[in-house]
């Protein structure tokens, strides 16, 4: 099967990010990295790959920036890099129009599954993949914890509330991945010496016919007004009495004050 995965970049969520006076985020010296979810759609697809054969190819949208999170796939298991050479679209409509436009011309052949992860750790809108498969025409199926070939399609194993259940689709489709009972495989040395070697498609809006009215600031459906630093944490208070009577009535003293009980 042909298998493409939809990558974005994104601040690295291990580093506290905080604002500038303006109430934009401090990014400027945070490193960007491939989105978690994303890893997870990206070792999935390997997997299937490995396990019954077909190509994998990552595709993203953006600038020159993007090219090293595209290199970091190539080191992991992608065949192919393809990138969309904007940076304007900022909403999940916007966004998920490119890429379903970019997935028409960043294979040789038709793809079979579109990977997305399920949301993204920066704006957490979950919302791109489901909109790719609207905009291409396709079968979606969410919250994919595996899946496996079956009668030309595939058939999936979906994570839901209570636990999880068995999903089939036809292909072509889309499918959005979660955290699976695995972590995503690490690059070695002569992976990422060869990631530096092999060819990155470049596509233009011209060349996927992108029609500027469906992206960009001015066709965002969602626009950010505000961003706001959460509460800084208060220091606790150490109850230092050594007889436990008196600790628990120190702690009944201070709770009753904050009026939790």
């Amino acid at each position: 099967m042909e298998l493409l995965v939809c990558i974005k970049q994104v601040p690295d969520d291990s580093v506290s990010v905080g604002l500038n006076a303006d109430g934009t985020p401090k990014l400027d010296e945070i490193t960007p990295v491939v989105n978690a979810f994303d890893t997870y759609a990206l070792e999935m697809a390997a997997r299937f790959k490995e396990a019954h054969g077909g190509s994998v190819t990552v595709l993203t949208v953006g600038g020159e920036g993007a090219v090293p999170a595209l290199r970091s796939c190539l080191a992991v298991g992608a065949d192919r890099a393809c990138r969309l050479a904007d940076e304007s679209a900022c909403d999940p409509q916007g966004i998920a129009y490119l890429l379903a436009q970019a997935s028409k011309k960043a294979g040789e052949q038709p793809f079979d599954v579109i990977f997305c992860g399920s949301e993204s750790t920066d704006a957490s809108s979950a919302q791109v993949g489901a909109q790719v498969a609207e905009l291409l025409g396709l079968p979606v199926i969410t919250n994919v914890l595996a899946l496996e070939p079956k009668d030309g399609g595939i058939s999936v194993k979906q994570e839901t509330e209570d636990g999880y259940r068995v999903v089939e689709a036809s292909c072509p489709c889309v499918v959005t991945i979660v955290k699976p009972d695995y972590e995503p495989r690490y690059p070695s040395i002569k992976s990422k010496m060869a990631a530096r070697k092999m060819p990155i498609t470049d596509l233009s809006l011209a060349d996927v016919e992108a029609d500027a009215g469906k992206f960009g600031p001015e066709a965002a459906k969602v626009r950010r007004v505000a961003l706001s630093a959460p509460p800084q944490r208060q220091s606790g208070v150490k109850i230092q009495e050594k007889e436990a009577a008196e600790a628990v009535r120190r702690a009944m003293e201070l709770m009753a004050g904050q009026k939790l009980i």
